[in-house]
């Protein structure tokens, strides 16, 4: 099987136990990732796993800045087909109070000005995005999370993570709004990510820990101290889930995402810049 991805968000900026540990830097098309991907072994089963810290090891950049791009292609080039990924998030529902662990099949996109394709530049991709998390790799991280968390740690899964631009958290006015759309989960980094995962035909799902009732709810007031200790609070929940995903994970675990580029390039081969075919052919270079 392919390399396993996981990419943490807040909260989250070491690896997995990993064994014969390498950090690579890659050159991107993209500029630089967030930071080196670690690679090694977990554990004694023989699978290899890339790590990559959203925001960089010190957490240096923020939602609307990040090298969304650059990161993808790095894991692209890494070898990797399926990605875990965290998240911090808000709740927009009274039952997934802070702490729950939500593995969501849908985002609703309020993002304004962030690069959200690997394309263009003389190539045209027009992909499906109706289900924008595997729906593979959804049912198997929920599976995970649920055997591998305590009792006392609720696992949902499904649900809409509604991507805002921040990096400032929503006014009441777009959170009151949120809540009466029936969606579960306010975030800032589902966009352009998931995205970018399916345009390399990477498998993608992602593990939200919520920590916060954002600001709908009467007398909540989100500060960045109740994000940054639930969010601690959480990793470990997290942690353990994506280990156990990661040690479960079938070897033949076939996904959708795995061909998504199929029958999407409305451009001649013969038309696309040579310089654009050799920006993208890691990713399409099967479809050129």
């Amino acid at each position: 099987m392919g390399t396993i991805g996981f990419i943490g968000g807040s909260g989250i900026y070491e690896a997995l136990p990993l064994n014969d540990v390498r950090e690579v830097e890659f050159d991107t098309p993209y500029g630089e990732p967030s930071d080196a991907v670690t690679i090694g072994e977990f554990g004694d089963t023989g699978r290899e796993v890339a790590f990559l810290p959203r925001h960089g090891s010190s957490h240096g950049v923020s939602p609307t800045d990040l090298p969304y791009r650059a990161n993808m292609y790095a894991l692209k080039k890494a070898g990797v087909i399926h990605v875990f990924a965290s998240n911090a998030v808000g709740s927009l529902k009274e039952e997934l109070e802070p702490g729950t662990l939500v593995v969501p099949d849908q985002i609703y996109d309020r993002t304004k000005g962030r690069d959200l394709s690997f394309y263009g530049d003389g190539v045209v991709v027009h992909q499906p995005f109706a289900d924008p998390y595997s729906p593979e790799l959804v049912d198997h991280l929920t599976d995970a999370a649920e055997s591998s968390t305590s009792a006392d740690t609720g696992v949902v899964k499904g649900g809409t993570y509604v991507c805002i631009e921040g990096p400032q958290y929503s006014t009441r006015a777009e959170s009151e709004f949120y809540k009466r759309q029936g969606w579960d989960l306010v975030g800032m980094t589902a966009i352009p990510e998931a995205k970018l995962a399916r345009e390399a035909e990477i498998a993608y799902a992602t593990i939200a820990g919520v920590t916060d009732y954002d600001v709908w709810k009467e007398d909540s007031e989100v500060t960045l101290e109740e994000v940054l200790e639930n969010a601690e609070q959480n990793q470990t929940a997290i942690k353990a889930a994506v280990e156990e995903a990661v040690r479960t994970l079938p070897e033949d675990l076939e996904c959708d995402a795995h061909t998504a580029l199929e029958g999407t390039v409305n451009t001649p081969t013969e038309a696309i810049p040579e310089e654009t075919k050799e920006r993208v052919e890691p990713l399409l270079g099967d479809y050129l």
